[in-house]
């Protein structure tokens, strides 16, 4: 068992797909505690907060599912090693290791962490994660010959350092269309844009984050597609309590989409 995530293994036969979701810590590692202010550490606010508990049903699927355990505050799964931006619009951007939250407030009591101190993160949690899910997904290659990373995110409604504008429900990213095969991509947003009470964008204002981008070769089997979704969708109007109501209709939406999903996974690795 792994301190840095938890992995679901299927319960039922294995579907090509591993969702990954690498924004749900909360956890700090006792040796860095002193080091934050403590607030943070008792709300971590840009925490993708319960997005495992709405995904727990993808090994009932027959989905691998892996999520972290540590707060983005410590090292952020979804970003560049070398801190490098994913975006060049003028939005705020977190680093690797961020110093400030996504509204512009310091994260630590002192000084931020050293290139060297970063560098020891990275050996204890970021890598551990990123290795794992190319394990996973290297596994489900030995069976199928087409695999999928689905990469599973939320944020809050209004994050005006990101954008003026509150954000879509859902927004489905695949670095316009390098990550994944068109006929993913396609059955994704069909199946997504179908849906009655969600507005879906594509790519807008979200591309796919690091573990996207990085993963993601269709051309060797391996796709990536990344979903963000407005935190209200499963959680009440403040944005802190689960709401089990509005989780059931997002829930039904997700299966819907991994079923049509798999099975253009499997007819490709059977034909």
């Amino acid at each position: 068992m792994s301190d840095v995530f938890t992995i679901v293994p299927p319960t039922q036969k294995a579907l090509p797909i591993v969702v990954s979701v690498p924004h749900c810590g909360t956890q700090f590692p006792d040796s860095l505690r002193s080091l934050f202010r403590k607030d943070w550490q008792d709300g971590p606010d840009d925490t993708d907060w319960f997005v495992h508990r709405l995904y727990d049903f993808a090994p009932e699927m027959g989905i691998t599912l892996i999520y972290a355990h540590y707060s983005r505050y410590v090292i952020d799964l979804n970003r560049d090693p070398e801190s490098r931006p994913l975006y060049d619009d003028g939005r705020v951007i977190t680093e690797l290791v961020p110093s400030r939250t996504f509204t512009d407030e310091p994260l630590y009591v002192d000084a931020p962490p050293s290139q060297a101190q970063i560098e020891e993160r990275k050996n204890l949690y970021y890598w551990p994660y990123h290795h794992k899910v190319k394990e996973l997904l290297s596994g489900l290659q030995e069976e199928f010959s087409q695999v999928l990373l689905w990469d599973a995110h939320s944020i809050r409604r209004m994050v005006p350092t990101i954008r003026s504008e509150p954000f879509p429900d859902l927004i489905l990213g695949n670095q316009d269309g390098k990550t994944a095969s068109p006929v993913l991509i396609e059955t994704a947003f069909d199946v997504l844009s179908g849906a009655e009470n969600y507005q879906l964008s594509h790519n807008e204002p979200f591309k796919g984050g690091y573990i996207t981008r990085s993963f993601g070769a269709p051309e060797k089997g391996i796709h990536a597609l990344q979903l963000e979704m407005a935190k209200d969708l499963y959680m009440d109007d403040t944005e802190l309590h689960y709401s089990e109501e509005r989780a059931t209709q997002v829930r039904e939406l997700l299966q819907k989409t991994f079923k049509a999903l798999s099975e253009k996974l499997l007819s490709v690795s059977s034909g």
